[in-house]
């Protein structure tokens, strides 16, 4: 029998790619929220994106984790769109 070199906790190619996604859409928001012109506004939403990432880190359904990534797509389109029509 053949023994892997991975570890045990090694994550699939399917899991690493959703794992991409999750980090990329994270640091888009956190870039996005950057440009808030209110230091309180700023911070309450930093704030709430870190604690909503952190509450939903150790859920393993994918198709969860998919939904959970088009719904924070979603809410970064729409701070954009606040965004650009605050002229920010």
């Amino acid at each position: 029998m053949a023994v892997s070199r991975l570890p045990a906790a090694a994550l699939s190619l399917k899991q690493f790619l959703q794992r991409q996604k999750v980090l990329g859409v994270y640091r888009d928001l956190l870039r996005t929220i950057r440009k808030i012109p209110a230091e309180s506004d700023r911070r309450y939403l930093r704030d709430w994106a870190r604690e909503e990432f952190k509450r939903n880190k150790s859920e393993t359904d994918q198709d969860v984790i998919r939904m959970m990534i088009t719904q924070a797509h979603n809410h970064l389109e729409d701070l954009r769109k606040s965004l650009a029509l605050a002229g920010c």
